[in-house]
């Protein structure tokens, strides 16, 4: 855990994307598992293809499970992960911190 996190009890950005990513990998593996696999692959070598990048920013978007809104207010999804609007956005800062263009 980063200084920062003890901190604020807030997780990096890394953090979040490492806990996202396997998520994502395996939802991917599901539906397209060639590119799934060669996703996987440049993940255990600490990179993204431009593609990939891609797919997991989409993704992320699409998967927001916790809205901030309360039951009356609007729906909460299940899904294979928790995630929220602020996950979202730095899974979107950690992309661009790599040097992909979103």
């Amino acid at each position: 855990m980063s200084e920062s996190t003890k901190r604020s009890g807030v997780p990096s950005d890394e953090q979040v994307v490492e806990r996202l990513v396997p998520a994502w990998l395996r939802e991917a593996e599901a539906h397209e598992s060639s590119a799934a696999h060669e996703a996987a692959e440049d993940w255990k070598r600490g990179r993204l293809s431009p593609a990939a990048a891609r797919e997991l920013a989409e993704w992320v978007t699409a998967r927001v499970t916790q809205t901030a809104f309360n039951e009356e207010e609007g729906p909460t999804r299940n899904g294979p992960a928790p995630i929220s609007v602020s996950d979202k956005s730095a899974v979107h800062r950690w992309l661009a911190a790599q040097g992909h263009r979103l």
